[in-house]
């Protein structure tokens, strides 16, 4: 039997669920350190169907696989392995989460409570405004220089933003300045992230923490720089000596066979993107290449996804890649590679002719006599704001240069 909290928010009317009625939530995703990883969501009724829609910043993440069974409720993200099972209570749910992995499932404790605050201001105000860019180290460079930079945007208490790194961005964070001090969370199915941090003055951020998933922790600082770029040489690709061209054949999720050889892809400037179903990124960019195929490909563009996933096992991975499909509305090949992205081989098993493939996603752009002109490993998501768009105005400009010649 549904408790009161859902009774009243699914009530029936001449058997029809009513609509369009909404709660706010706020979600906890507690770790064995005590840390506590959050995330607001809203809940609402549109006729017969309940939607539970993830909010982060300006993201929204829209959840319609949910089943109720007497006081439980069960619900899948709608793109990564992930999901979720809690029992409800008259205001709150108290569950689990689960992520699928390369080894092992990972399982975090999962509480919701109505609210719309993601965190309390305890400090109260704030005391220095630290909208803008900043340079950022993290614990675990080992390079002198800052290779990555945090867009900050902060409205009173309010502070978004994200932090750029040369294996791609955070995403749409969200959180508070109270006192001295920042917290920015983020969850997308796929990651859950908190960053915190002291506010030492108006160029400084010390002392800061950045926590991943149920373990992961990694010290990190900024200072403030107008002029900090992301260095991503060290993670860059390039063909090996003597290589010029790509030469694969995977399955696509149907089982059948593709290879860069097939008639469909000469003469035409084609776009490798190199991903993983398990990448939140990847996600970002899926749904960037398939809109812009959508738009261009009577131009002369093809698209090929090479999916290098959790599991060797073609119809776990098939599954996961169908979810991208069908979100982002795919109109083009995606390739299951059979190799695993924590395989040390990958890129020797499945592309030779390049070097290692060092992070998800990359692309590879091949111009229309099939010779590799660039490798592209700087994409950035629509969570960075000016940098997506210039990201998108350089990408558009380079095909447009590649299918001229």
């Amino acid at each position: 039997m549904w408790r009161p909290i859902l009774i009243a928010l699914f009530a029936l009317f001449n058997g029809t669920l009513l609509a369009y009625q909404s709660e706010n939530w706020v979600a906890t995703l507690s770790r064995p350190d005590g840390k506590e990883i959050v995330f607001n969501f809203t809940l609402y009724v549109e006729g017969k169907s309940i939607i539970l829609t993830v909010i982060n910043g300006s993201e929204r993440i829209e959840v319609s696989d949910i089943r109720f069974s007497g006081d439980s409720v069960f619900f899948q993200m709608p793109v990564f392995e992930s999901s979720f099972r809690a029992h409800m209570k008259k205001d709150n749910w108290v569950g689990t989460w689960t992520k699928g992995g390369s080894s092992e499932e990972q399982v975090m404790p999962f509480k919701a409570v109505k609210s719309d605050i993601r965190f309390d201001p305890l400090l109260g105000n704030v005391k220095l405004d630290i909208s803008g860019r900043w340079a950022v180290r993290f614990a675990n460079d080992s390079s002198s220089a800052y290779p990555s930079v945090a867009e900050f945007r902060q409205q009173g208490n309010r502070l978004t933003g994200t932090i750029l790194t040369p294996t791609g961005d955070y995403r749409y964070l969200e959180g508070i300045v109270t006192g001295n001090q920042l917290k920015l969370s983020t969850f997308d199915g796929g990651h859950a992230f908190l960053f915190t941090a002291i506010i030492s003055d108006k160029k400084t951020l010390s002392a800061g923490k950045f926590y991943s998933g149920a373990t992961y922790v990694e010290d990190w600082y900024a200072v403030r720089n107008k002029q900090a770029i992301v260095n991503t040489e060290a993670v860059s690709m390039a063909m090996q000596p003597g290589e010029t061209r790509l030469n694969f054949r995977f399955p696509d999720l149907n089982g059948d066979p593709v290879s860069i050889l097939d008639d469909r892809f000469k003469n035409k400037v084609v776009i490798v993107q190199v991903m993983g179903s398990w990448c939140p990124n990847c996600m970002d960019e899926t749904a960037f290449l398939s809109n812009y195929y959508r738009e261009n490909k009577n131009r002369g563009v093809e698209v090929i996804a090479l999916a290098y996933e959790y599991s060797t096992d073609f119809e776990r991975s098939a599954k996961s890649l169908r979810k991208f499909q069908e979100r982002f509305d795919v109109q083009y090949p995606m390739l299951i590679t059979g190799v695993k992205v924590s395989d040390s081989l990958r890129t020797e098993k499945t592309l030779p002719q390049v070097t290692p493939i060092r992070f998800f996603p990359s692309s590879i752009i091949i111009d229309k006599k099939g010779v590799v002109r660039k490798f592209d490993t700087a994409f950035v998501g629509p969570g960075t704001g000016k940098a997506f768009e210039e990201y998108s105005r350089n990408f558009y400009a380079y095909i447009n240069r590649l299918l001229n010649e």
